[in-house]
């Protein structure tokens, strides 16, 4: 990992260790304090075993243990809250999925950090909205808003801790999508909700964990029908679509162009002498270029436009709103940066990098190709053209030239202009 990554890593968790010093020194331990604490642990490790019967998803994993651990936040004091997830994190990495020890314990200590923010946020200057009395008078609203203001808090803490280190380890992972997108936001604001519910049913009687905790594992289990949903559409290797499923959305992107008779533009990207990869430095080597190139290509493309992978070594890009002297102009930049990309291919002892090159076949939507099938087949004639001419070069359907300014079509849009230029 990259020094600053490392050292933000490090910071992070003496920052945990210190805050929990510093709460625990001046906490009173109350044996109720402590039930209560252990109950909610309880519910938590169910969630854990849940989740090892499942499978936990790789990558930033969210999951509904939030439901438990704002509760903690809220009703105890701030050491309790910092210290909650270590019981969680620790079962997880026993008994759902062994990773690198150190990011356990980052997450951890990210996840402890923003629930005791939380915590502290609370006790400092809304402590006497959470007392059972005033869920009785008429402060029943103020306790609800103040509850979610603090798991907002703890949302906002999280993420500014762990998308850093997502970030720097993984440069190509857009923060939007996991942040802002449909999915996750929607799984972000429901687990709020619950949680919000939990802590103020806690807060009235301790039953009501009995009562939660099978509606948070039902919850739980929707969030994970939700992940594979989305899994099914992706590819393992590479993280871009699958065949299927980028033949299904771009068909319908192809009906969306004929019908505002817009531009729109197909590229076949084959990976030149791939075999020799394989049968020289093995199939995991093989998988790391695929991994390589796939992250690659994705730099040159807006969020809208779509690539998966078609083949054991090709991937399929649709550009829309696209012209033809744009298209060839990404697809250029696309194979000068691909083979510019050092990949690794050698095991620990020894770390050998190789470079690959690519061919592209580009096909732009005219009067004789207003079909998907009709463009991949144009693509994939320019592809075997490419190939044919010695590899490592664009070419588009229907020319022998680079297509120039004069003879493009319609241009494109300014954002497709400003991907062209990076």
């Amino acid at each position: 990992m990259p020094r600053w990554l490392a050292a933000f890593v490090v910071l992070v968790v003496a920052l945990y260790v210190a805050a929990i010093g510093r709460a625990a020194n001046g906490t009173v331990l109350h044996l109720g304090d402590i039930g209560l604490f252990c109950l909610l642990l309880a519910c938590s490790a169910t969630t854990v075993e849940m989740t090892r019967r499942a499978g936990e998803n790789v990558g930033l994993v969210k999951d509904v243990y939030g439901v438990w651990e704002l509760p903690v936040a809220i009703l105890l004091p701030p050491v309790y809250a910092l210290i909650a997830p270590i019981p969680r994190v620790v079962l997880s990495q026993l008994r759902v999925r062994r990773v690198p020890t150190y990011r356990r314990v980052f997450t951890g200590a990210s996840i402890g950090l923003s629930y005791g923010c939380a915590s502290w946020v609370f006790h400092s200057g809304l402590r006497t909205a959470i007392a059972p009395v005033a869920i009785q008078g008429g402060q029943t609203a103020k306790l609800i808003l103040a509850v979610a203001a603090c798991g907002a808090i703890q949302w906002a803490v999280n993420n500014s801790l762990v998308l850093p280190a997502v970030k720097g380890a993984h440069p190509t992972v857009r923060v939007r999508d996991m942040l802002f997108g449909r999915e996750p936001l929607h799984n972000d604001i429901t687990e709020l909700c619950v949680a919000v519910l939990v802590t103020i049913g806690v807060a009235i009687s301790v039953v009501t964990l009995a009562f939660a905790l099978p509606l948070v594992t039902l919850l739980q289990r929707s969030f994970r029908h939700a992940q594979l949903v989305n899994d099914s559409r992706i590819d393992g290797k590479t993280g871009l679509l699958n065949a299927g499923t980028w033949d299904r959305e771009a068909g319908a992107e192809v009906a969306r162009a004929l019908r505002t008779r817009s531009a729109l533009a197909v590229a076949l990207i084959d990976i030149d002498n791939f075999k020799m990869v394989n049968d020289s430095y093995g199939h995991l080597a093989g998988d790391r270029a695929l991994t390589a190139v796939a992250s690659t290509v994705k730099i040159f493309l807006r969020e809208y436009d779509l690539v998966g992978r078609f083949g054991g070594e090709e991937f399929a890009v649709l550009l829309p709103q696209t012209s033809e002297l744009d298209a060839w102009r990404i697809a250029e930049r696309m194979r000068a940066q691909v083979a510019e990309v050092p990949i690794e291919v050698g095991d620990k002892s020894r770390a050998e990098t190789i470079t690959l090159t690519v061919s592209v076949g580009l096909a732009t939507m005219d009067a004789s190709t207003s079909e998907l099938t009709d463009l991949l087949a144009a693509a994939d004639v320019a592809l075997y053209r490419a190939k044919h001419a010695g590899r490592n070069q664009v070419r588009m359907a229907g020319r022998t030239e680079e297509p120039t300014a004069t003879c493009a079509g319609p241009t494109a849009p300014q954002d497709q202009g400003d991907v062209a230029d990076q």
